[in-house]
């Protein structure tokens, strides 16, 4: 894709305010190129909001540096001698204990499948890193962007509340208090999930918690551009073991079997004689999305009814709450995922927020759920 980046915003008009924070986002830098350690680190000079925390040539160096530092986001390149970002990307995680990474590489180039690897890994985002020369204007207020909307999403104290460079204590965000539906029992016809920034890794857990005895059709609205969606699908499947695939106007659903919502239309759905099949809506969304939640939850409650189920994960903004009131006026159950572990709480906080789920969890969680509704219903 282009050097937007894989976040819901490149392709929808709403975007969250970015969270106050109490102190400046703090920034490792990690490139074996000096230059483009040199210039992005430029980038954030005399920008209160930022701070540079560190900056290392190779992967080794920053878990490393991590083990020692509190850090809010790593800026991570993917081709680099020695230990690449990709082999890397899961111990730089586990060593930043709660940071998020933004991969900054030329190989975030459209249709890549390096790309959607590292945010199925766990990458907050992504970004195209420029021709040398070409780090001002455009990808300057993009890397600043993305910064800025991952940076404070998952703040914690340690227990002496102090980091273990003895900084100041990260702040505490506290999730506000919902109020839940109580969660349906019954046959679950029809699975459809929502994401955006973040939600390729929660779509892992989640699929990967989810047993293969549910056998319900599942439908994925993800917020990507086109290129990246046949990557997307053939991930999917690889970490679900189910059989997935872009879905087509008039394509089928069938039990066991995933469809993904392209990314020049939304999945609405009709009755063909005994089968249910996909519609392709390219029309603008009320979201301002492509593809958007919205229209695919609206058509989950018209056909399914409560024997639908939604769920929300991580992503910006507010796609899949209007969907979601449509869904449960048709008495089905929306599932959202936590605030700790979602990288934006914005999607799913807002159908919480708007008191439309009946349960908020992390992805495995909503994913055992699922599993033992269906189970329970089975049993029946």
């Amino acid at each position: 894709m282009s050097s937007a980046g894989l976040r819901g915003s490149a392709r929808c008009g709403a975007a969250d305010s970015t969270r106050p924070s109490v102190r400046p986002i703090r920034v490792l830098l990690v490139d074996d190129s000096l230059v483009a350690r040199t210039v992005l680190a430029r980038l954030l000079e005399g920008r209160s909001e930022f701070e540079i925390a560190g900056a290392a040539p190779t992967a080794d160096q920053a878990i490393e540096f991590l083990s020692s530092h509190q850090i809010d986001i790593v800026v991570l390149d993917v081709e680099m001698p020695g230990k690449d970002g990709l082999t890397a990307l899961p111990e730089i995680l586990a060593a930043s204990h709660g940071a998020r990474v933004l991969i900054v590489s030329s190989a975030a180039e459209a249709g890549a499948s390096a790309t959607v690897r590292a945010l199925t890994l766990g990458a907050a985002d992504t970004l195209l890193k420029p021709m040398a020369g070409n780090f001002a204007g455009e990808f300057a207020h993009k890397f600043v962007d993305a910064l800025l909307r991952i940076g404070h999403a998952n703040h914690q104290a340690d227990p002496q509340g102090k980091s273990a460079s003895g900084a100041a204590p990260r702040p505490v965000v506290a999730a506000p208090m919902i109020a839940l539906r109580p969660a349906k029992t019954g046959k679950v016809a029809c699975l459809a999930i929502g994401a955006s920034t973040g939600g390729l890794h929660a779509l892992s857990g989640f699929l990967r918690t989810l047993t293969p005895e549910f056998t319900a059709p599942i439908l994925i609205t993800q917020h990507l551009p086109p290129p990246f969606m046949p990557y997307f699908a053939a991930q999917l499947r690889d970490i679900s073991g189910r059989p997935t695939s872009v879905a087509g106007d008039g394509a089928r659903l069938v039990p066991g079997q995933m469809l993904v919502a392209p990314g020049e239309g939304h999945i609405r759905l009709a009755r063909r004689g005994a089968n249910i099949v996909v519609r392709i809506d390219p029309a603008p969304a009320a979201s301002r999305c492509m593809p958007s939640v919205d229209p695919m939850f609206e058509a989950m409650a018209e056909i399914y009814g409560a024997e639908g189920v939604g769920v929300v994960l991580t992503g910006m903004g507010r796609d899949g709450t209007i969907g979601a009131e449509a869904m449960v006026s048709a008495g089905a159950d929306i599932l959202a995922q936590d605030m700790s572990t979602s990288v934006v709480w914005g999607m799913p906080g807002s159908v919480a927020q708007a008191g439309l789920a009946s349960l908020v969890m992390p992805p495995e969680e909503l994913a055992r759920h699922v599993c033992n509704r269906a189970a329970g219903a089975a049993w029946k």
